[in-house]
């Protein structure tokens, strides 16, 4: 069996000329190219979501931004 699934996907001319251009001169595949982007836009969503978890229990905790830092150093030299 298989390790991947071939799919279809809809891209504007534009951004398929790039795709194409950009993936000829790196020496990879479109599919390697747009692979690693979604991976990467994957990571990114991930790493947004991490964020504003953090944000929303900072504020549960009544921790503002501006205290993060003093807090970290604190957290620091304790250890």
């Amino acid at each position: 069996m298989r390790a991947t699934k071939v799919t279809s996907l809809s891209l504007p001319s534009k951004l398929l000329r790039e795709a194409e251009g950009l993936a000829r001169r790196e020496g990879r595949t479109k599919s390697e190219l747009l692979r690693e982007a979604l991976r990467r836009y994957l990571d990114d969503s991930r790493w947004r979501e991490l964020q504003e978890f953090g944000r929303a229990r900072a504020a549960n905790l009544g921790i503002k931004p501006s205290d993060v830092e003093k807090l970290i150093a604190e957290y620091r030299s304790e250890r």
